[in-house]
């Protein structure tokens, strides 16, 4: 009988079953982070997409789902009224989405300038107050927007110019977070994975289509939008259903948003774990997308991009387990040590809130912030949770 290292029930498969199981679930992850944003940069190697002019031609909806918004609503709807597009096509709306503070008083004190209000009494949840509000849009381009967000000055006008191309049903801008109160170190991870999103995004738009837009700064024709389920995410499943209907979803990299980050890590585990579970509950109603022989190339992109980043934590888990095991071995035995560091600065981090400040400790905690959120959020769609209506993030807790 040969004498393996381990012992105890995980001891007793043989050392070639965690050999398998280490390089599979490595493989995944490389794939995951590195390979995937490699294939997509092979495939737009000499493919460079062409920018469309700026344009000030369509007329525009711009339409903001606030909720309790009153300590930021006023600098967004002055923002608003300075961007760089002619007034005459452009509709500012604001919906109320069951709001308890000041903001209805405080849009109200626009309308004179010309901004328009939606007050739905109760709140049904940014979904359903989208939809709502998309049906007093006049624009013939809705541009979704947040009231926590700061649109560059020609934001509108670089969206507007890319539905030139008739086949264009959706544009997403690009985001990027200012960490200007340096809150709890997050926004190290927050600012570093953003940048890899957008980056993803360009080259996959260059490909063809991107599959989900910023929730924050994106725009679809009136004409196409497709009123969704209140537990459905928007951003995601409405750039989905354009595809579902033959137009493509572009990214137009000058249109810029910037959000400063003011929560902190819990916060965000929190948020995570919703929007991943309504990611997945979107998914699931497009599901025909996902099928490779109907639609290859969106298909890969979706599961490369989002459905193996979701299941991440249970490769990233096996790693652990399989390394563990085989640890006796020089290589298992290094990358073994490799991810006790790596957990060990997060677990340091997470204990010792001071050390946040340090990108050293910030971003091993926000890369294992983001994958315990994802194995949550997993679990959340599993149990059948639906997240429909939203709290905001100055505010001491989440709805679900």
């Amino acid at each position: 009988m040969p004498s393996w290292p381990n012992s105890g029930l995980l001891g007793t498969l043989p050392p070639i079953s965690w050999v398998a199981l280490f390089w599979i679930c490595s493989f995944v992850v490389l794939y995951t982070y590195a390979g995937y944003p490699l294939m997509l940069w092979c495939v737009t190697r000499f493919r460079k997409e062409r920018l469309l002019p700026p344009s000030s031609a369509p007329s525009l909806t711009l339409l903001i789902a606030a909720h309790n918004e009153a300590s930021r609503i006023a600098d967004k709807l002055n923002e608003c009224l300075n961007l760089n597009y002619p007034r005459s096509d452009l509709q500012i709306l604001v919906v109320s989405d069951g709001s308890t503070d000041e903001t209805v008083s405080i849009v109200r004190s626009f309308e004179p300038l010309g901004v328009e209000l939606l007050v739905l009494e109760q709140q049904c949840g940014k979904t359903a107050a989208q939809n709502a509000a998309v049906l007093q849009a006049k624009g013939d381009i809705v541009v979704f927007s947040d009231a926590t967000t700061e649109y560059d000055r020609d934001a509108l006008r670089y969206l507007a110019g890319a539905f030139a191309d008739e086949r264009i049903g959706a544009v997403s801008g690009r985001y990027s977070y200012i960490n200007a109160k340096r809150v709890d170190g997050t926004g190290e991870g927050a600012k570093a994975y953003a940048g890899y999103d957008n980056r993803l995004r360009r080259m996959q738009s260059a490909a063809g289509s991107i599959t989900g837009c910023c929730g924050c700064i994106y725009a679809v024709r009136r004409a196409l939008y497709v009123p969704l389920e209140p537990h459905i995410i928007s951003d995601l499943v409405e750039p989905l259903q354009i595809l579902l209907r033959g137009s493509m979803v572009k990214f137009e990299p000058r249109a810029v948003a910037r959000e400063i980050i003011s929560h902190g890590n819990g916060r965000e585990f929190s948020m995570r774990v919703r929007v991943i579970a309504r990611a997945l509950t979107g998914l699931n109603s497009v599901r025909s997308l996902l099928l490779p022989w109907k639609h290859p190339w969106i298909a890969l992109q979706i599961h490369s991009h989002k459905i193996l980043r979701y299941a991440l934590p249970l490769f990233l888990l096996g790693i652990l387990v399989a390394s563990a095991m085989l640890r006796d071995r020089p290589l298992f035995r290094m990358v073994f040590l490799g991810q006790l560091l790596l957990y060990g600065v997060a677990a340091i981090s997470l204990i010792a809130p001071a050390t946040r400040r340090m990108k050293l400790f910030a971003l091993p905690l926000y890369f294992c912030t983001v994958n315990a959120a994802a194995l949550c959020g997993a679990i959340q769609f599993l149990r059948g949770t639906r997240y429909v209506v939203w709290k905001t993030q100055r505010e001491p807790t989440h709805a679900s």
